[in-house]
């Protein structure tokens, strides 16, 4: 159902479906008690949860290991106005179990830096809304 003939809102299985398509997204948590955005590269993993790789060291870990947290990807395009935004919310945890930690080093996201150590997070999809927006003329 479109809005003013602009935007549409997406529903659960279309949002998933296009998260599964970019490669970037960004994290929203809060450090030091303000706001805070990172983008991060990422992939779904086959429970849909929104995956991580990424230093055990890094303040991201720190920041965000067992709270709720937001994540956002989109799809723009500014010539015709138009594009679509994923947003979830959950609970990020790292995966401790080595088991899991082994296959997502085979199947999980490749961070784009260099790591001597990767650990993955896992952002569980709890809630997922997003939208689509129309361009002009379309």
């Amino acid at each position: 159902m479109f809005h003013d003939n602009a935007f549409r809102a997406l529903d659960r299985q279309e949002c998933l479906r296009l998260l599964a398509k970019v490669p970037v997204g960004r994290v929203v948590y809060t450090r030091q008690a303000l706001p805070a955005v990172l983008p991060v590269n990422f992939s779904l993993g086959t429970d849909t949860s929104v995956l991580l790789c990424t230093s055990p060291d890094s303040d991201l870990v720190r920041a965000i290991d067992g709270v709720v947290v937001a994540f956002e990807a989109d799809e723009l395009d500014a010539a015709t106005r138009s594009g679509w935004s994923v947003v979830v919310t959950g609970r990020a945890t790292v995966v401790t179990d080595p088991a899991e930690q082994e296959r997502l080093s085979q199947a999980g996201p490749i961070s784009w830096m260099p790591l001597r150590d990767a650990v993955f997070v896992r952002i569980e999809t709890e809630m997922v809304t997003g939208r689509e927006l129309r361009g002009l003329g379309t």
